[in-house]
């Protein structure tokens, strides 16, 4: 461990580590000396992007992180609110982006997995996943292995843990051909009197590593997270980690009894950078030191040195400070569970990370060296939006074919509206996910309320499996529950990273007041291109500023994620293809009475359909629609512009008429606007509706506008006709001006029919027809691969 004159490392294997020249100068002068191999490993994983932020950190401070339900915000392993009455929610967000990329079935599981253990480790019993998923186009052959084997690892792992996915997203795009993205989010009920924290504390305390083995699987997760993909990473498939779903499902039932013994002071998941995060985060959190003595780690694989130990990302293992005297009761209770449980180390008063092994010192850092005082850059803004923006702005609706209340000439070729709308429900991210949800097991502990496809948010009961402290009362059937959303249109925030941005965070809490939820707090994953690019720091930068802006404008403050750069596909030629910038929100909010929430279905023939917010006419864009893109192949436009008064006014009137039990039905208009919407109530309800625009056929110049155009604070409702009175005179006093009446719900043998108020039609179309379009999109293109291949 003394200081040698010469480097002992070349350039090209202090770059393997993901450590820049000018960071191993800085980590020899923090050192005093020249780090061993282990050390550098321990800078490279705990330096890496994908550990410390060290490019967006300087951004994620102007988030809202406070609130009166904020109980823990950012920097522990999970943001926690109160939900009233005693109940605590813990919620988070992560990315398994590349391993997904290089191995899906178990990249995608291992999400999965590592996530549940943020959830848990808080003291929480994991109640509900959702995810956010982002592929290539399904024509393409790698992208169906790709989106078949991350669907399968996610519902293998959830579905043998014992924990429903409830619902999510799946976008696909080009954009993702070799970059898919995988975020995963979980929900859990806080069980424990106290929140676990994840800081040491207590000289002579002793550290225990409880659950799996480690081995040498996923061996520098952090940095192959923290690079772009290129042809040879599939050579980095040790980074991958393989997971046990019940082995996890025993040590979530370990962790939860042990620390409602009292015994445990801190815990913290192995997660990114195994054992090398978690010794660092928890000293340098307590503000002391650890030493840990490799010896003791339980192995499943003989000769490892310790950079593989240190470096090693086997799954289900957690470390523990316990309090000293009562580390048996302890490792009594893993051991009754079948899982590993070994006192390992020591809470020490110098604040390092001293690794033992072989009775000789392996490493030896200060503690905030790698978890807080890590390198950080700020990086210089564009002084003006880049020339792929600017073109895209410049992009008018008059560059397009004219159109009729018939429909749109095409390249010579007439379409008919009722042509495009089979279309767009027939393309894939706006089509029926079915083929996805049905492989997941959606109503395990059975408090899933609301079924996938059922609603814009999935509805979880709030009943605690176990006995919760200080909870007002004990009764199995609570009638709160909670609602989940993850969303992110990442086409929008491409061609307007602040704008779209702010369209995220208004879609999310657009979605949960469609369900009568009331919007409390956020978890986000910042999926982005390199930093290091002056384009790709603009997006982050602007996507950043536009999600604080959100946030702060719909009270929903952010109480931690993830972020996920360099989501880069280097070409065999060497030059790198950046995803669209994806910030996907992940929004919770509370519902008061369970027998009052809204799904998107049409539920009665003869109900009145109304259409909140903005009038169809105006303040509606082509510009980054998915009309735009689908049927004409064109990438350009400015996103919708979010009105923050009307969105927080159109969704308050839509959580009362859901809470006074006027509404029937509730649905968000986005992708598609107003006539995918429209579309996929019918589909939902399996009824019709007869609607009439407001407009006569001399009034509008494009009709793709009125029916396909998208935009912000729009939601689509159904009242029965009994309480037509009450809801226009509560519609009259609180959103005047600002809402419609469209038309009625028809039976199960009737069509949805479109007409102009001088009796055009614009759409006739049988709910057969759109549910063959919407319902097999996906099945069949697999399937047709499959056939091509057989």
């Amino acid at each position: 461990m003394t200081a040698t004159s010469k480097d002992p490392f070349s350039p090209q294997e202090i770059a393997a580590e993901g450590l820049k020249p000018e960071e191993y100068t800085e980590i020899v002068r923090r050192l005093g000396r020249h780090p061993n191999k282990a050390e550098l490993g321990m800078f490279g994983v705990m330096w890496s992007e994908h550990c410390c932020y060290k490019n967006s950190r300087p951004l994620l401070k102007q988030f809202p992180t406070t609130g009166p339900r904020i109980l823990v915000g950012p920097g522990e392993n999970a943001g926690v609110v109160d939900l009233g009455e005693g109940l605590q929610l813990a919620f988070k967000i992560e990315s398994h982006n590349h391993p997904s990329a290089v191995e899906p079935f178990q990249g995608a599981a291992t999400g999965v997995g590592g996530i549940l253990r943020d959830i848990f480790t808080m003291g929480a019993r994991p109640i509900a996943l959702l995810n956010s998923l982002r592929f290539g186009s399904l024509e393409d052959a790698k992208t169906q292995r790709l989106f078949s084997g991350v669907v399968a690892g996610i519902s293998h792992y959830g579905n043998c843990v014992g924990v429903p996915t409830v619902g999510g997203e799946v976008y696909f795009d080009c954009a993702y051909s070799g970059n898919p993205l995988v975020n995963v989010m979980a929900l859990g009920l806080m069980e424990t009197p106290e929140i676990v924290k994840s800081g040491a504390s207590g000289l002579g305390n002793p550290v225990l590593y409880v659950g799996s083995t480690t081995g040498r699987d996923g061996m520098g997760g952090a940095s192959f997270a923290s690079a772009e993909l290129s042809d040879e990473s599939i050579d980095d498939r040790p980074a991958v980690q393989v997971g046990d779903p019940f082995l996890e499902k025993s040590l979530i039932e370990a962790c939860l009894e042990a620390f409602k013994t009292g015994a445990v002071v801190a815990a913290q998941d192995m997660g990114a950078a195994g054992i090398t995060c978690s010794t660092s985060e928890m000293a340098a959190k307590g503000g002391v030191g650890i030493e840990l003595d490799l010896d003791k780690i339980p192995i499943r694989e003989t000769g490892m040195v310790p950079y593989e130990y240190l470096l090693s990302e086997s799954q289900e293992r957690m470390l523990f400070v316990a309090h000293k005297g009562r580390e048996q009761e302890l490792i009594d209770i893993f051991h009754r569970w079948g899982l590993h449980a070994v006192v390992a180390g020591t809470v020490i008063a110098e604040p390092i990370v001293r690794i033992l092994f072989q009775g000789e010192v392996a490493a030896e850092i200060p503690a905030e060296a790698l978890a807080e005082n890590t390198p950080l850059y700020h990086r210089e803004l564009l002084a003006e939006p880049p020339e792929y923006a600017l073109k895209a702005w410049a992009w008018t609706p008059e560059a397009l074919p004219p159109c009729t209340t018939t429909g749109i000439e095409i390249q010579g070729c007439l379409h008919s509206w009722n042509d495009i709308l089979l279309t767009l429900l027939d393309t894939p991210t706006i089509a029926s996910k079915s083929w996805v949800y049905r492989q997941y097991d959606h109503q395990v502990q059975n408090n899933t309320v609301i079924l996938p496809g059922g609603a814009d948010a999935a509805v979880v009961r709030l009943r605690p499996l176990e006995e919760i402290p200080n909870l007002k009362s004990q009764i199995p059937n609570l009638k709160s529950g909670v609602a989940a959303t993850v969303d992110c249109n990442s086409r929008y925030v491409y061609l307007d990273p602040y704008e779209g941005a702010k369209a995220v965070v208004a879609e999310a809490a657009r979605n949960l007041s469609c369900v009568g939820a009331e919007p409390l707090a956020v978890t986000d994953n910042l999926n982005f291109g390199s930093p290091e690019k002056p384009i790709g720091y603009w997006q982050l930068a602007e996507a950043c500023r536009g999600l604080a802006e959100g946030c702060q404008e719909l009270a929903t403050p952010v109480t931690g994620g993830n972020v996920s750069l360099y989501n880069e596909t280097l070409d065999s030629q060497g030059n790198p293809q950046p995803i669209y910038p994806t910030p996907v929100v992940g929004m919770v909010g509370l519902i008061p009475d369970l027998s009052k929430i809204c799904g998107q279905g049409w539920q009665t023939e003869g109900d009145l359909i109304y259409l909140l917010g903005l009038p169809t006419q105006s303040k509606i864009e082509l510009g980054a629609s998915e009309y735009l893109a689908t049927i004409h192949d064109t990438i350009a436009g400015k996103p919708p512009r979010i009105d923050f008064d009307l969105e927080r006014r159109v969704q308050k009137v839509c959580r009362e008429g859901i809470r006074a039990g006027w509404l029937r039905s509730a649905h968000d208009c986005a992708e598609g606007g107003l006539t995918v919407a429209l579309a996929e109530s019918c589909i939902a309800g399996n009824l019709g509706a007869e609607i009439s625009v407001e407009i006569t056929a001399t009034q509008v110049q494009r009709w793709d506008e009125v029916l396909f155009g998208e935009g912000g604070a729009r939601i689509l409702v159904s009242v029965a006709s009994e309480q037509q009175e009450i809801w226009e005179s509560y519609l009259q006093e609180h959103l005047p001006q600002q809402w419609q009446k469209l038309g009625k719900v028809g039976n199960s043998h009737t069509s949805l029919g479109v007409l102009t108020t001088d009796n055009h039609s614009l759409i006739k179309v049988s709910i057969e027809d759109m549910r063959a379009s919407y319902a097999s999109a996906i099945k069949r293109r697999l399937a047709t691969h499959t056939t091509l291949e057989g």
